[in-house]
């Protein structure tokens, strides 16, 4: 009964955690993202992967990247690690109950003087179960598994950022692809119409109505569009590398159809979102709370540690000089001790431990903010680049539609002598220059919605609100 008493008020004093409870820093979060026209609480990133890229090629290589890919591997296998860590830090808070047992023989010395009586050889049998449990008055046995579960948590998200940026990786490597294969056959295309205008030039020096500064210039030009292809070639080449590691593959070709890049799906057209869901909304921003979840719960740990620790020790068993009576009423043998262990010499190493710890939640906290600014800065950039890629496309086809009308008059006028050949060959020049130009600024719109669509912290499924920190503070305010 008297124990029975003993362990209630230590439960009762295992609640006095010592050490503040969790509290969200306080962010500077504005009210629209810079280049936002109108704040509205709909997201793009509400939107699931699929139906922001709706083009059916990607959506299958996205697929396959998400179930094969390494990182993704890697990152679950950290969160079975850090789930390991949970359940290691929750037992340290249950009894410690081990079973043991042992024989010894042992020979008492005749040249002692000592008379024996039952013979010096003797063998003695022992079997026990022992017990020791460290009463938790301060909290630094369950502040450490709430570090672990913040930890395990953390991981979680940590995967989820992986997530989000694999499926930005394949997407932009797709577009980059689609991009070079475009550029690849308008190189082609310009190659082969340089090719037939240095055999006009030639067949016209050979009449003596063309000069041979003429061929010599059409030869340079037609080499110069030649050297763009190995490069090109190159570039496609590493793209498809890269992509194939992506989807967790050799590097290899990646079967595709080759199509131009502004005959792809248009995107949705849906605001980013209101500033402030960004902070529930990106897992790299949960993972970074969790973090100082777990920075506070270590901080108050360590403070647990200045406080004396209380532990309770029990035995129960046998001893005996013959096996066969181990188990007997007679053999049987128990202890129960409590023991108070108050740090004296390791006090100051104790507070040293205490400040490291509140450095740490410190920088977690800073750490924290400075990744919420930059997730807010990425947002803004995507917003700018999507918005003057779009400009700067609708004014390059509007160059690109331009000269190749001053491409196709410059040519007729030199070949009924009205035009000189550099006329020729700068219209020909800026047109090649323009059309690369266009395709890449085609690439770079499609790739700004994955920016952007990223920086919000699209492509993931969210865990439910009350899962989150910040729902645990709420809670205990």
């Amino acid at each position: 009964m008297k124990h029975s008493i003993a362990l209630f008020f230590l439960t009762l004093l295992s609640a006095c955690a010592i050490g503040p409870d969790y509290r969200r820093p306080d962010v500077d979060a504005p009210d629209a993202f810079r280049g936002d026209a109108e704040a509205d609480a709909e997201s793009l990133a509400d939107l699931a992967w699929w139906q922001v890229y709706q083009d059916a090629r990607l959506q299958n290589l996205l697929r396959i990247a998400l179930e094969q890919n390494r990182d993704l591997q890697i990152a679950a296998a950290r969160i079975n690690e850090a789930r390991a860590i949970v359940g290691i830090n929750r037992y340290a808070q249950f009894p410690q109950i081990s079973a043991g047992a042992n024989v010894a023989r042992s020979r008492t010395s005749a040249a002692t003087g000592i008379p024996v009586f039952v013979g010096r050889d003797r063998t003695n049998y022992a079997a026990s179960i022992d017990a020791t449990y460290e009463a938790d008055l301060w909290g630094r046995l369950s502040s450490l598994t709430e570090a672990a579960r913040a930890d395990l948590l953390a991981t979680g998200f940590a995967r989820e950022t992986i997530r989000i940026s694999l499926i930005a990786d394949v997407a932009t490597a797709y577009f980059d692809l689609l991009s070079l294969d475009q550029q690849y056959d308008i190189t082609q295309r310009t190659v082969a119409t340089r090719q037939k205008f240095t055999e006009l030039t030639r067949a016209r020096f050979e009449r003596g109505v063309a000069s041979g500064l003429d061929v010599s210039r059409a030869e340079a030009n037609l080499a110069a569009a030649q050297a763009t292809l190995p490069e090109l070639k190159r570039q496609i080449v590493q793209t498809e590398n890269l992509l194939s590691v992506l989807l967790a593959q050799n590097p290899d070709f990646v079967v595709r159809e080759r199509i131009d890049l502004q005959s792809l799906p248009p995107p949705p057209a849906v605001p980013p979102g209101l500033p402030s869901s960004l902070l529930e909304r990106r897992p790299d921003l949960v993972a970074a709370e969790y973090n100082m979840v777990a920075a506070n719960a270590r901080l108050k740990s360590a403070k647990a540690a200045l406080f004396p620790t209380i532990a309770l020790t029990g035995s129960f068993g046998g001893q005996s000089l013959a096996f066969s009576d181990l188990f007997t009423g007679p053999a049987r043998a128990w202890s129960f001790g409590l023991g108070l262990l108050q740090p004296i010499l390791d006090a100051n190493r104790n507070r040293y431990q205490v400040e490291a710890a509140s450095a740490r939640d410190e920088q977690v906290v800073q750490q924290y903010r400075q990744t919420v600014e930059q997730a807010f800065r990425e947002v803004a950039d995507a917003l700018a680049a999507r918005r003057n890629f779009a400009d700067f496309v609708a004014a390059q086809e509007a160059q690109v539609n331009a000269l190749r009308t001053a491409r196709q008059r410059a040519q007729r006028r030199y070949e009924v002598g009205f035009s000189s050949y550099f006329e020729v060959i700068d219209a020909d020049q800026d047109l090649f220059t323009a059309e690369l130009q266009l395709v890449q600024g085609y690439r770079n719109t499609l790739v700004s919605l994955v920016q952007l669509y990223r920086a919000l912290g699209g492509g993931w499924d969210a865990v439910l609100q009350q899962d989150s920190p910040r729902g645990g503070a709420e809670q205990q305010e």
